[in-house]
């Protein structure tokens, strides 16, 4: 990747690498007889559409926008699944959707007649909460005590509502495949004794499958297991995060160097709480290209700082191995997963331009944002 020739910031989709995750999905896809689909929530970059139209055939949606991504740029109806639906909405949502999941019975008192008597065949499903969960940060935890995520199986008073057809639970976070295993065993342990009788289970997102320690001969076996157990059952997976784990960047630039009381703070052109939310919400230190996140490793200690003006907009020091200068690239690594999706235009910081690496190495910059994007989200 030649920095001289991307626009700061960017963030930057090396088609090599997407392709790379896609392999494994696929080949997980084609082993298991599970179906991977993606979701919208994690990457929603749709000028990639076209690569993952290859390997997958569809996706989840959370919203009605989603929803109509889904059906306009990746050429298929949604899996949707919102945790309200909107009465305006409805009607539009279900001409999207090819599932539909409510997350409460209330919502499935309210609206599961209009879905059963859409035109187009719909499946209609309950997303129901296990109660366990090996997510640590509350923020991440779906199955927290009193989530608002799911119904737990005391509700059901052991009958499932006629007309339901699936069952959706999610209760990981970039999680292993003996997570999900043990999620499975609360799952069937609690709801087993509906399966025999529904169409689908969808294991939700979380799985972790593209990155370099997971064993993905183990999660294969676990969907073959499952799928043996009730052959009735088309099981779904729908990890937001494999698909675009470790396959791009954010290049910024340092604009200025500031030192205050012995702390030197580069300030960049991008800002953590506009354009990487997770490093101050989760929280968590991404990957700096040429730096060690651990500050008692080198001398040349940054910290790094957003250009809003935030007072928290900055990350603790990073160790670089030589000092930094005004106008020198600063590379995020591991940018694509979750963090585009939640950018805003916060203090008219300028967003970042999006480009991808083709596989021939030419660099296409797919979008570019300026005034009239920040202007048009505010009246």
């Amino acid at each position: 990747m030649d920095l001289k020739k991307i626009p700061s910031p960017c963030f930057v989709l090396e088609e090599s690498l997407l392709r790379h995750n896609l392999e494994i999905i696929g080949r997980v896809q084609r082993e298991s007889g599970a179906s991977i689909i993606l979701a919208f929530k994690g990457f929603a970059m749709w000028r990639a559409f076209p690569i993952l139209r290859e390997y997958i055939s569809g996706a989840t949606a959370s919203s009605l926008h989603e929803a109509m991504l889904c059906q306009e740029e990746m050429g298929a109806k949604a899996h949707t699944y919102a945790v309200a639906y909107a009465p305006r909405e409805f009607a539009k949502i279900l001409g999207c959707s090819s599932h539909i999941t409510f997350n409460s019975l209330s919502q499935w008192r309210r609206f599961g007649k209009k879905a059963l008597a859409y035109p187009d065949k719909i499946s209609p499903g309950i997303r129901v909460n296990p109660g366990w969960s090996p997510v640590g940060t509350a923020l991440y935890n779906p199955a927290a005590a009193g989530s608002r995520l799911g119904v737990p199986v005391e509700q059901f008073k052991n009958t499932m509502p006629e007309g339901i057809e699936g069952l959706h639970f999610h209760t990981l976070c970039e999680s292993t495949s003996h997570d999900l295993e043990k999620t499975l065993t609360h799952f069937e342990q609690q709801f087993g004794a509906f399966l025999p009788k529904l169409q689908w289970v969808n294991f939700g997102g979380g799985h972790l499958m593209t990155r370099k320690d997971y064993d993905v001969d183990h999660l294969i076996s676990v969907l073959k297991a499952f799928r043996g157990r009730y052959p009735n059952l088309q099981v779904i997976l729908e990890p937001g995060s494999a698909f675009a784990w470790e396959t791009g960047v954010l290049v910024s630039t340092v604009l200025d160097i500031v030192n205050n009381k012995g702390v030197k703070t580069a300030i960049l052109d991008v800002s953590f709480t506009a354009h990487m939310p997770d490093t101050l919400e989760m929280p968590y230190r991404p990957g700096v290209r040429g730096a060690n996140a651990d500050p008692s490793s080198g001398k040349n200690l940054y910290r790094l700082g957003g250009v809003s003006c935030l007072s928290g907009d900055f990350l603790e020091a990073y160790a670089f191995e030589s000092p930094l200068k005004v106008g020198q690239k600063i590379v995020f690594e591991d940018m694509m997963h979750y963090t585009m999706v939640k950018t805003s235009t916060f203090n008219g910081v300028t967003h970042p331009n999006i480009a991808i690496l083709t596989s021939t190495e030419k660099l296409d910059v797919v979008r570019r944002f300026g005034y009239k994007d920040y202007k048009r989200r505010l009246s």
